[in-house]
């Protein structure tokens, strides 16, 4: 009961009652976890069932980072005079409300605060966002009139092939995703989400910002971005995860542009790990604050730096897939937001219909030099759900933005984790990557490409041969180009044979020059190569990818 208590809390209830002015808003770093109740031995107290079995299936220990922020500190820095706001165990603090220098003061003077960081508003950064956010949301053309069963969403889901993952039964069923936005106005009576309703496959909700019971306010982004995953309206619009269920977590401040909002982020995707969580997807990035003393400069563009990459990397240590859009501001060194820098964090970027890339999309590198976006997806004319059904847009329209192309990957991936349920977060992110249309020419304005879902799963279905059982051995696999062929010592083979995935036999030789220049010549796909020698048989599946 204590553990179940705890997690009820967290999600139905807020530290903070209500709005407060950003300008009073601090955040408060504590030195260490001394003397907490709890403890990694004990992890049923902070953790739910369903994040220590995912733990558990893919082999990730509980540690220092998952022990709650210490309540002695969170009560210290309360009777100060502050409001408490939302705390965080991974960045170790706590955001918090104060109306005057002389409870700072106070907080500063406690043994364990490390520092105490003012986080004021200032108009200019906020008038920005609101542009950006209008000019993402705007409507680009008459929404999309179909009869086929995905709708106005068809070519988004088309594109990545997912299609046929949502055939073989892999739809998202059984996969938990975190949403974090600046709001879901709309969410709760749009058509679109009334299976998802109906089936009580949204799980929860939380607000960061207020503290209020509900997240349908401020705005309808989170919206338009959710139903590029959740749709389920046969006909009119179908998302790419449409039987998955959902948490929405509204951490964005529609009313400025304040680094606490970075914290709100990590506090929600510590949430959504505690939950047990599989997938967490963010269309939010940060650049620029009202106060510029908080701008991120080139160089926090590094992977380990912004608060919010920071917290997005602990998430992935934890086994939670993160998924994060590239940004919108065009070409340019680094027109990244943060997070979307983290290495481990699946940046995407946007292309169109015709799978061409759009212009607004952000680029690399990261300041450390490494390739980003990872991958791209649909997000110029993407279809999506408008926060009003019987306003203007009607209940759909299409809208620009890699806000967009971010969840319509994000609901591939969960049904690549449904499929794949135990496969580490670096092997998915590897199969995303190895199975884009770019991947033999990886670069920073599309990453590796546009995934192709199919090839992804086959890429994970690769099974290791034990060595003692092993005749021959293909590298590298996946491949390029350059394949190798090794027959084990002392083995005399008989002939190969190489199919395609249709079984259509392309060759049979017992020559290995033969079968190498056949397998370096082959365009990308799934391969089964098969040999059989006077002391058994082998087969092994090749996947290339040019």
């Amino acid at each position: 009961m204590k553990k179940l208590s705890f997690l009820m809390i967290l999600l139905v209830a807020a530290v903070v009652m209500q709005a407060q002015i950003a300008t009073n808003i601090y955040w408060v770093k504590f030195t260490d976890k001394a003397n907490s109740p709890y403890s990694i031995d004990n992890p049923e107290e902070f953790l739910s069932q369903r994040a220590l079995d995912r733990r558990a299936r893919l082999g990730i220990a509980i540690d220092e980072y998952d022990i709650p922020v210490n309540p002695q500190y969170l009560q210290a820095v309360a009777d100060c005079g502050a409001q408490l706001l939302n705390p965080s165990k991974w960045l170790n603090g706590v955001s918090v409300y104060a109306e005057s220098q002389s409870v700072i003061n106070a907080i500063n003077a406690l043994e364990f605060v490390e520092t105490v960081r003012n986080c004021p508003n200032f108009p200019e950064a906020q008038r920005d966002k609101e542009i950006w956010l209008e000019n993402e949301m705007k409507a680009t053309r008459t929404p999309v009139v179909s009869k086929g069963y995905y709708g106005g969403a068809e070519t988004q889901v088309y594109q990545l092939n997912i299609n046929q993952l949502h055939d073989m039964g892999y739809d998202g069923t059984g996969v938990v995703i975190a949403v974090l936005d600046g709001g879901f106005v709309g969410t709760d009576v749009h058509p679109a989400f009334d299976n998802m309703r109906a089936e009580g496959r949204l799980l929860g909700v939380k607000d960061f910002v207020y503290g209020s019971t509900s997240v349908y306010s401020q705005s309808s982004h989170g919206t338009s971005c959710l139903s590029t995953m959740a749709a389920y309206d046969p006909n009119n619009m179908v998302g790419t995860a449409p039987k998955a269920s959902y948490y929405l977590f509204h951490t964005e401040d529609g009313n400025g542009e304040n680094i606490v909002e970075e914290y709100n982020w990590v506090s929600g995707a510590e949430l959504a790990d505690s939950l047990g969580v599989d997938l967490c997807t963010t269309s939010l990035g940060y650049i620029d604050f009202d106060m510029p003393q908080w701008d991120h400069p080139i160089e926090h563009f590094d992977g380990h730096t912004a608060p919010m990459t920071i917290g997005a990397e602990i998430a992935v240590s934890r086994g939670m897939i993160c998924t994060n859009s590239a940004g919108n501001e065009y070409d340019g060194y680094c027109t990244l937001g943060i997070p979307a820098d983290a290495e481990h964090v699946i940046t995407v970027g946007a292309v169109d219909d015709q799978g061409e890339r759009a212009d607004f999309s952000s680029v690399g590198p990261t300041y450390d030099g490494r390739i980003k976006p990872d991958v791209m997806a649909m997000g110029e004319g993407t279809y999506v759900a408008s926060g009003n059904p019987s306003g203007w847009y009607g209940p759909y329209y299409n809208g620009n933005g890699t806000s967009f192309s971010n969840p319509v990957l994000a609901g591939a991936v969960a049904c690549l984790r449904q499929a794949r349920p135990d496969a580490s977060v670096q092997q998915i992110c590897d199969a995303l990557r190895a199975s884009g249309n770019n991947v033999t020419t990886p670069n920073n304005k599309v990453g590796y490409g546009i995934p192709d879902f199919v090839l992804a799963l086959e890429i994970l279905d690769i099974e290791e041969v034990t060595v003692e059982n092993e005749i021959f051995s293909v590298f590298p696999n996946p491949a390029k180009g350059n394949v190798k062929v090794t027959v084990k010592e002392g083995i005399n083979m008989i002939n190969i044979n190489v199919y395609d995935v249709t079984g259509r036999e392309l060759v049979n030789t017992n020559n290995i020059n033969v079968l190498e220049s056949t397998l370096n010549n082959l365009n990308s796909g799934v391969y089964t190569v098969n040999m059989v020698s006077d002391s058994g048989s082998q087969t092994v599946k090749l996947v290339v990818t040019k």
